[in-house]
């Protein structure tokens, strides 16, 4: 039992700094970059599954929070999270949280491929990917009006929409596409590790 908490705490440091890592990949698009951490969250969420999901994403927005230079583009603290993508880092972690609970724990069983499994993936996955949003688009409002950046023939929200959602639906969805068979493919590796005795590792491969 000892041995598997180092293992879970050893995993959760190791997906929270793969998180971190994706800062320096960065694509200036208006007010909201295009950025690769958001789909790290979800997709080690959705392949540590269950509680543990979301506590990598938790890590690496304390790490931020404190001065570490982990958020998109290397910076970091409270300026980031008042600015106009602030909300966008709560987002990251209810959509982990959710995408963790939804995947649920890891097991050997799931090398042998079950439509079930692809259907709970993926709907975690997606809802993790659509949750992030909407504390991000409510943020980006109130940002944007305060800031007047919103034009006279526009609508707060459509203006939200058309700068921070709308751009950036093909690319979220090719980082779904690709997360889906990389946590399908890693889950049942971390189970070995993490959720399941060396006996039912062995009934799953005889399977």
């Amino acid at each position: 039992m000892k041995n598997k908490n180092i293992l879970k705490i050893s995993f959760i440091a190791l997906f929270a700094a793969i998180i971190c890592i994706g800062c320096f990949l960065r694509i200036p698009l208006g007010p909201v970059p295009i950025v690769l951490q958001n789909a790290l969250c979800i997709l080690t969420s959705a392949i540590l599954g269950s509680f543990l999901g979301g506590i990598p994403t938790a890590l690496f927005l304390l790490a931020g929070l404190i001065g570490l230079p982990v958020y998109a583009g290397g910076t970091s603290g409270i300026a980031v999270w008042a600015g106009p993508t602030g909300g966008f880092l709560l987002g990251y972690l209810l959509g982990a949280v959710v995408t963790g609970f939804i995947a649920g724990c890891p097991s050997v069983s799931d090398k042998k491929f079950s439509w079930k499994n692809l259907i709970r993936i993926t709907i975690a996955i997606f809802a993790g990917m659509v949750i992030l949003y909407v504390p991000g688009i409510i943020h980006f409002a109130r940002w944007a009006e305060k800031a007047g950046r919103i034009p006279a023939d526009k609508t707060a929200f459509a203006y939200t929409m058309a700068a921070c959602v709308i751009p950036y639906i093909p690319g979220d969805l090719l980082k779904i596409v690709v997360a889906i068979p990389v946590a399908l493919k890693i889950r049942p590796i971390l189970a070995q590790y993490l959720y399941n005795d060396k006996k039912k590792v062995n009934q799953a491969e005889e399977v």
